[in-house]
């Protein structure tokens, strides 16, 4: 089912707001806070930069944006799974925000596959 860029933007920021409660439920480990920092500014920029791109001038700045999109949604898969990889924070814990993640960067990527082919 596709998502309509109101929908897609509200899934988004759902998608932040559940990587700022994993950071603030990770251990107090200095490896934990360093990963977590990054997860944390990776996560919440996914839905910062969909909104920017919901906002763009033209076709060109709405490809660029979602680019930028992807590169976030994807980072941030590549940071849970490290905080999995590292045993920081169980598989069963992060399963289901992985999966959105990846989920994410999909939906994007062929966004600005088709936004691009136009």
């Amino acid at each position: 089912m596709v998502s309509s860029p109101e929908e897609l933007r509200q899934r988004t920021k759902q998608f932040a707001l559940r990587i700022i409660k994993l950071f603030r439920a990770l251990p107090k480990t200095e490896e934990a806070r360093v990963l977590g920092k990054q997860l944390l500014r990776s996560g919440t920029a996914v839905a910062a930069n969909y909104r920017s791109a919901c906002r763009a001038r033209s076709r060109a700045d709405f490809v660029s944006k979602l680019g930028i999109t992807v590169e976030e949604a994807d980072e941030t898969a590549f940071w849970l799974e490290l905080l999995i990889d590292a045993s920081i924070v169980s598989r069963g814990r992060l399963e289901n925000l992985l999966t959105e993640a990846n989920e994410l960067v999909r939906i994007f990527a062929a966004s600005r596959a088709t936004a691009k082919a136009r």
